[in-house]
């Protein structure tokens, strides 16, 4: 069987262009989503000869409502569209405290929104062929907020949360859903956010980190993380929540609560 059509979102430069890169590489042809169409195109060129592959460029600016809505058409309909990569985000320069409700409202668009539409875009068609596959970039802060100041954290959790509920839910009807959450990456999220990715410690190279969440995909992993040497510590953390679980259907306020 031919290999399915990958569309990729933020895929003119850093982890969404090397995802593109890879997938070419694997025989799969692409759509390739951002705001800046000469990038891309430039992207899809070297793609295109290097790799053979169907490139198509899908300039869209995705905070922007009938830019979004024109990929969300694409993904309902073209059928040969089977991998969503959902990578296109963002950061903020500043804490909540400073940053202001227009901006906060750009972030939650890109990393949240956008996000959901257009994995509600592609589900329907996914559920009725009982496959396909569905990759949502988070990152590791979504877990340790304490980290990074502002409200980017808070989006990558939703990110994490909305992958999770996805995989518990369309996992049994063949869908295939993975949340990736890199740690720091040599990206150009650093500089967008006024920082140097140069005084960042611990920085990952892009490369390195899409072939690791690759690995991860190949294994059908439903959360790859990959900083993290020991898988073992977040299947503890993990059956720590779960843990948790029956308390909360308790009918009377914990002990510890009462006067």
């Amino acid at each position: 069987m031919n290999a399915p059509a990958v569309l990729i979102t933020g895929a003119s430069s850093g982890i969404g262009a090397t995802y593109a890169d890879r997938f070419a590489r694997r025989g799969h042809d692409l759509v390739l989503v951002a705001r800046d169409g000469t990038r891309l195109e430039a992207v899809a060129t070297r793609l295109r000869a290097e790799t053979g592959r169907t490139v198509e460029v899908l300039p869209a600016d995705l905070t922007d409502p009938g830019q979004l809505q024109r990929v969300e058409n694409r993904l309902a309909k073209d059928e040969r569209i089977g991998i969503l990569v959902n990578n296109a985000g963002a950061a903020l320069p500043t804490g909540l405290a400073d940053a202001g409700a227009e901006e906060q409202d750009w972030l939650i668009r890109l990393n949240v929104l956008a996000v959901t539409r257009l994995t509600t875009a592609v589900i329907p068609r996914f559920v009725a062929r009982g496959a396909g596959s569905i990759v949502n970039l988070a990152s590791v802060l979504a877990v340790a907020p304490e980290v990074m100041p502002g409200i980017y954290p808070a989006t990558k959790a939703y990110v994490l949360t909305y992958s999770q509920s996805l995989q518990l839910e369309l996992g049994p009807r063949g869908i295939y859903v993975q949340v990736v959450l890199p740690g720091a990456t040599r990206t150009e999220i650093w500089e967008r956010s006024g920082r140097s990715a140069d005084a960042i410690p611990g920085l990952m190279e892009v490369g390195a980190l899409v072939d690791a969440a690759l690995v991860g995909f190949d294994r059908r992993e439903p959360v790859t993380i990959p900083p993290l040497p020991d898988a073992g510590q977040w299947d503890a953390f993990q059956d720590a929540r779960r843990a948790m679980l029956p308390n909360f259907r308790n009918a009377e306020p914990a002990a510890r609560y009462r006067a």
